[in-house]
């Protein structure tokens, strides 16, 4: 099974009793709803990521420790991890795109809260508007993304989708960071309440009705999670995402106080992170299907080394810059792995499996910068780093019990 394979399978199927397909809009307008649809997933992400980069501002002008700031980023991961399945299953047959437009609305008040916050308690209750919508917009968004498009465009459509990631991911985080350079912190969530309004008035213009072909149901999640392979596979996701963000969530302030940097190279730090991530992620979409299992073990090596090596090279410039650049290869490149390992251990439950691979990256998330911080503040900034990597070694341990032998990988996760 390819890629286009892969993508196309998650999407609803036809109505075979009358050979019809029910997609709302086959014209180019379609193609305007799914942009629509990826500057919400730029959104999305550059909004969950924004504290990211402003953590050690944010953290002393509210009054509170590196390791307590990171709860910035722990707060929505948790929310979301529980909002994914429940909307999918209180959603029944309501029209997709109501739902988007709410989620979109619910992200810019989360980004107004964040800007406007008097104390941290204000600003984690946006933070949480946050987590409500970003579990619900990525299970929705995309099994809604399928139907606005011709069958055999499905996969490009999907890819639009996504490359919002990546794009947030490359320009997102270093422009917030920018902008809270020259400006202040708030200025910078501001920015993305600007992109939030302009997502919401996109997809209001151009979003035609998405009537969902079925509703979700509790045995569709017990039907996954009754299969062991599956259980390994989100273990894997769990440990992948969660020792990136457990170093990640801390990368500003270990860059500002261990490795010296000012300011203006942690922006461009982050930016060339972004940068060599979103040639990783089209570099290894071209081997994901055929070598997978190679690909996630290699991707999840390079951050155990690249997070293992920078307390050791925090007094070089260069080797913290070196060491910064590959792990953004390897995490750049991860993310499009796992949702394929994902999509092939749930061929017959596919909304299912999306919002279980959802879940999961939000509670690692959640827990990998939770953990990371309460590290950060007992321990040390560079003993996050070490942390980080010691979760990306175990996720190499479950990787090698996926012994096939000669058996295809596709057919084993599908057992």
């Amino acid at each position: 099974m390819d890629t286009t394979e892969l993508i196309s399978s998650t999407r609803p199927v036809d109505d075979l009793s009358t050979g019809q397909n029910h997609s709302p809009n086959h014209n180019p307008s379609s193609w305007l709803a799914v942009s629509s649809v990826a500057i919400g997933s730029f959104a999305f992400v550059a909004t969950e990521y924004m504290p990211v980069g402003l953590l050690p501002q944010i953290a002393a002008d509210l009054h509170v420790t590196p390791g307590t700031a990171g709860l910035m980023v722990t707060t929505p991961g948790v929310i979301a991890a529980i909002s994914a399945p429940t909307l999918l299953l209180a959603a029944g047959r309501i029209n997709r795109r109501l739902i988007l437009l709410l989620l979109a609305s619910l992200l810019l008040a989360s980004n107004l809260i964040a800007a406007l916050a008097p104390s941290f308690a204000l600003m984690l209750v946006g933070r949480a508007f946050l987590g409500m919508s970003l579990g619900g917009f990525w299970t929705v968004a995309l099994g809604a993304s399928g139907q606005l498009v011709r069958e055999p465009h499905a996969a490009r459509a999907s890819a639009i989708i996504f490359m919002g990631i990546t794009l947030a991911t490359v320009i997102g985080v270093p422009l917030g960071t920018l902008i809270a350079e020259l400006t202040t912190w708030r200025m910078s969530f501001f920015a993305t309440a600007g992109l939030a309004a302009f997502a919401l008035g996109a997809q209001a213009l151009l979003l035609p009705a998405i009537p969902p072909k079925v509703a979700m149901k509790m045995n569709d999640f017990g039907a996954m999670l009754s299969r062991s392979n599956v259980r390994r596979s989100l273990l894997l996701v769990g440990l992948q995402v969660g020792a990136h963000f457990a170093a990640y969530t801390y990368i500003a302030p270990f860059l500002e106080r261990n490795a010296s940097l000012p300011a203006s190279w942690i922006t461009v730090i982050l930016l060339g992170f972004g940068i060599v991530g979103f040639v990783a992620n089209f570099a290894v979409s071209a081997i994901v299907t055929r070598h997978l299992k190679a690909s996630l073990f290699g991707l999840g090596g390079l951050i155990m080394l690249a997070v293992f090596a920078l307390p050791l090279l925090q007094g070089s410039k260069v080797g913290v810059v070196s060491a910064v650049m590959v792990w953004g290869i390897a995490y750049g490149a991860i993310p499009l792995c796992l949702s394929v390992w994902m999509q092939l251990t749930s061929p017959d439950h596919p909304e299912a499996g999306s919002s279980l691979f959802v879940s999961t990256v939000q509670v690692a998330i959640a827990l990998g910068s939770l953990g990371g911080g309460a590290v950060v503040d007992h321990i040390g900034i560079a003993a996050a780093m070490e942390a980080g990597g010691l979760l990306a070694l175990l996720s190499l341990v479950v990787i090698l019990t996926f012994r096939t032998h000669g058996i295809a990988l596709k057919t084993l996760l599908q057992r």
